[in-house]
């Protein structure tokens, strides 16, 4: 980036992706599996929190601006840590799409209301520490803040 005049950019570190089930409603509609293998390699075991906040420690020390956690809702505890463990380092939080369809199949079936489904867990993700919440649910969480 500095070769090329930009020395500003800013990085965002894809910092600690765990494998999770959550991401198999947008693998289906992307048809996006595996063609072989899976992506165990890759992608963090979710039982771990501590290879979680090396990744992250990693990812600063080799440059990144802003770290991401991915899934977000299923993983509060570890957005909690990484911003106590690097309080000035803006985090960004993934929603991902099994965790959104887990509110849609329920208010789908009317137990719960969606929208305030969605503000109660994005606040969570807040709460838990994300600077920025990367979401399906941006157009049900939109009439909150117009």
């Amino acid at each position: 980036l500095n070769d090329k005049g930009l020395a500003h950019t800013k990085i965002l570190g894809y910092s600690a992706k765990f494998q999770s089930s959550f991401y198999d409603p947008f693998r289906g509609a992307a048809n996006s599996a595996p063609r072989f293998g899976d992506r165990k390699t890759y992608q963090m075991d979710y039982r771990t929190t501590r290879q979680a906040l090396d990744e992250v420690s990693a990812d600063i020390n080799e440059g990144a601006d802003w770290v991401m956690v991915k899934p977000a809702h299923a993983y509060l505890d570890v957005l909690s840590k990484v911003k106590a463990k690097h309080p000035d380092v803006p985090l960004a939080a993934y929603h991902v799409s099994g965790e959104y369809m887990l509110i849609k199949a329920a208010a789908a079936t009317g137990l719960v209301d969606e929208s305030l489904a969605a503000l109660e867990v994005n606040t969570a993700i807040k709460r838990a520490g994300a600077d920025f919440i990367i979401s399906y649910m941006t157009n049900i969480l939109y009439k909150f803040f117009k």
